[in-house]
C-alpha cells in the first residue's frame, strides 16, 4: 500500500497470493499464483483494478467503494473465485481491510501526524463522517471506557497507536517461504498473511500468522496488528476441533480481550468460517482482526487435496 503521488493522492495496492506445496523430498512447487494492483480515491473508491492472470469481470467493481460492503461485490462479480478458494479471493477481500489501514503509514513518518490529523477533523468540513463517528462498542478495542475513545465515544487522538519492531518475514534459512517481496517505498503499509497446513495423524493442522505493518524513516519495520492462529480440523468433518488465537501487536490494550473469544469458532466448518466468524464474534466480543484472520482459514480445505 503506497502513494506514489504523495499524500493526499491515489493509494496504489500491489498484491501477491500463492498456494506452495512442500514435498516429502522438501521441493517447493507453486499450485497457484494471482496477483492484484488496484488505484484507490482518497474516499476509499476503486478507480482501477487488474488482476494477473487477468480477469475482465473485474473491471465491474471500478466505482465500488472500500468497507464491509465491498464483499458483497466481490461475490456479486467473481463468484466462482470464492468457490474455488483462489489465490485472488483472498486478495479482493483484503481490499476493504488494506484501504481504511494505509493510511496509518503516515503517522510514522511525521512526529506531529496526529495532531495535524486532529486539527483537520476540528476545522474541515471535508473530513469524511466516518472519522468523527462513534466508535464506542464496535470491538474489543473501543469497548465502553476503553483508553483509545473520547468521551463523546469518537476516536481519542491523543491515545497513540501502540506499535513494535518486527523482523522481516522471509527466513534466511527459508527463503521459499515467502514469494518474492518487492523493495518497498519510503512510506507504506504491507499486510502479510502465512498459512501453514499439514497432515498430523489423524489431524489437519493449521499455523497461520498475520501482519500490517510499515517503516520509519530509519528503516524500522514496525507492526501495528499481527496475530498468531494455532488450530485443529477433523479431516472427515471438515470442522474445528481446536482453535486458539495469540495477539501479539495490537493498537490499544483492551484489543487482545479478543483473542480468547476465538475458541468459540471450534465445532464450525472451516468452509462456513467467512460468515459464521461475522455471527458469532460481534461487537465488543471481536476484533477486525481477529476476525479477518479467523476468516482467511476457510480456503484451508481448497489446499487439502494437494496434501493427501
Amino acid at each position: 500500500m503506497h502513494w506514489p503521488g504523495g499524500f493526499g493522492t491515489q493509494l496504489r495496492l500491489d498484491g501477491r497470493a500463492r498456494d506452495l506445496l512442500t514435498t516429502t523430498d522438501g521441493d517447493a512447487v507453486v499450485l497457484r499464483e494471482d496477483a492484484l494492483t488496484a488505484g484507490v480515491a482518497v474516499d476509499r473508491k476503486i478507480e482501477d483494478l487488474t488482476a494477473e492472470p487477468a480477469r475482465p469481470e473485474l473491471a465491474k467493481m471500478v466505482g465500488a467503494t472500500g468497507g464491509g460492503r465491498l464483499r458483497s461485490v466481490i461475490d456479486a462479480t467473481v463468484p466462482h473465485e470464492r468457490a474455488a478458494g483462489t489465490p485472488l479471493y483472498l486478495l479482493l477481500d483484503d481490499v476493504a481491510g488494506a484501504t481504511l489501514i494505509a493510511p496509518f503509514a503516515w503517522s510514522q513518518s511525521a512526529d506531529d501526524w496526529m495532531e495535524r490529523a486532529a486539527e483537520r477533523i476540528a476545522a474541515a468540513d471535508d473530513v469524511p463522517h466516518a472519522a468523527r463517528r462513534r466508535m464506542e462498542g464496535i470491538c474489543a478495542g473501543f469497548r465502553p471506557g476503553s483508553s483509545a475513545l473520547a468521551p463523546d465515544g469518537t476516536v481519542n487522538l491523543a491515545t497513540r497507536h501502540n506499535v513494535a519492531s518486527v523482523p522481516p518475514l522471509v527466513a534466511p534459512d527459508d527463503p521459499e517461504g515467502w514469494h518474492e517481496l518487492a523493495p518497498h517505498p519510503q512510506v507504506a503499509m504491507r499486510r502479510a498473511r502465512r498459512i501453514d497446513v499439514w497432515l498430523d495423524d489423524a489431524d489437519i493442522v493449521v499455523d497461520a500468522m498475520f501482519r500490517d505493518s510499515c517503516w520509519r524513516p530509519d528503516g524500522t519495520e514496525v507492526a501495528v496488528h499481527e496475530y498468531g492462529i494455532d488450530a485443529r480440523i477433523g479431516p472427515e468433518s471438515g470442522k474445528l476441533t481446536a482453535v486458539q488465537a495469540d495477539p501479539r501487536v495490537l493498537p490499544y490494550p483492551e484489543c487482545s480481550a479478543a483473542g480468547v473469544n476465538a475458541e468459540w469458532m471450534t465445532g464450525v466448518a472451516v468452509r462456513g468460517l467467512r460468515t459464521e466468524v461475522l455471527e458469532r464474534l460481534r461487537g465488543v466480543d471481536c476484533c477486525t482482526h481477529l476476525n479477518d484472520a479467523l476468516r482467511s482459514l476457510a480456503e484451508v480445505p481448497v489446499l487439502m487435496p494437494s496434501l493427501r
